[in-house]
């Protein structure tokens, strides 16, 4: 890793490499919908139709997403107040959305350091100006996409912020069940994790139909706006954890993984409709 006198936190200007045309705003995008559903402003009329779409087939759709981004709060908590980890890759970003994940881990321990990534220069632009970290740690923001590994693993954003000898977080919140089985999800997870020395864990979160199959409606609504959604049951959430030993309470609805209190009785599985889980790499 290398020093960065700036203050903990240096941005490059990915930006002016940004060719116009990628941001496509007549297409609806999966974080910009991720943004609507929690609430925000950063979208556009083709991701709140989408949106809309989809909440008029599945009601629970904001439930789905506020508790997965519960999650990720209770997993960097972990992950950093019980387990030690200053370090974090987080693939999927998102549009910033507090409190982030860095503010969660710095809050707890202000040294650490953090490699953002997303696909969409909205999510680049946004992240650029708000994700600033303590004068202690460290954050960056790579412009990627998950099956771009060699990208991310040889990019100097990374290198410069993480020490790969050192033990990762990476965190994969809501991003394979955008990726389809025939750009082999597993095979990308697996390079990732291997890229990652013992010590190292992994936070995963994917939608899913064994609830309900009103996700399955879901599914359609975002195939037929462009957007890619693969749901996949228990065992082939699981199968992303090969190798790795899942922590307790294993793979779970997220709203059961390790709850801040007791689950309301209100909140149901079919209305969460979405795994997740936190496995250690020996």
């Amino acid at each position: 890793m290398t020093d960065d006198p700036t203050g903990g936190h240096q941005w490059k200007t990915l930006m002016d490499r940004l060719d116009p045309v990628e941001l496509r705003t007549d297409v609806p995008h999966a974080a910009r919908m991720y943004d609507y559903f929690l609430g925000g402003k950063d979208n556009f009329p083709a991701d709140r139709e989408a949106a809309e779409q989809t909440i008029a087939v599945f009601p629970n759709s904001r439930i789905v997403v506020r508790q997965n981004r519960t999650f990720m709060t209770r997993a960097t908590r972990h992950l950093t107040g019980e387990l030690g980890i200053r370090q974090f890759l987080d693939i999927g970003t998102g549009i910033p959305t507090s409190p982030n994940l860095h503010e969660v881990a710095q809050e707890i321990a202000p040294e650490t350091r953090v490699v953002y990534t997303d696909n969409d220069p909205i999510v680049l632009a946004h992240a650029r100006a708000l994700l600033t970290s303590t004068p202690e740690g460290r954050t960056s923001y790579l412009h990627s996409d998950v099956r771009d590994i060699d990208h991310i693993l040889g990019a100097q954003e990374l290198k410069d912020t993480l020490d790969l000898t050192r033990p990762v977080a990476l965190s994969l919140i809501a991003v394979f069940h955008f990726i389809p089985d025939s750009d082999d999800p597993y095979g990308i997870i697996r390079r990732l994790v291997d890229a990652l020395p013992s010590g190292s864990y992994v936070a995963l979160t994917h939608l899913t139909a064994d609830f309900d199959p009103a996700m399955l409606a879901v599914q359609e609504t975002y195939l037929s706006r462009g957007v890619p959604m693969h749901l996949r049951d228990r065992a082939q959430v699981e199968r992303f954890f090969d190798g790795l030993e899942l922590l307790e309470p294993g793979l779970q609805v997220v709203h059961r993984w390790r709850p801040d209190g007791a689950v309301p009785a209100d909140l149901t599985d079919a209305a969460v409709s979405i795994y997740g889980g936190l496995a250690y790499k020996a």
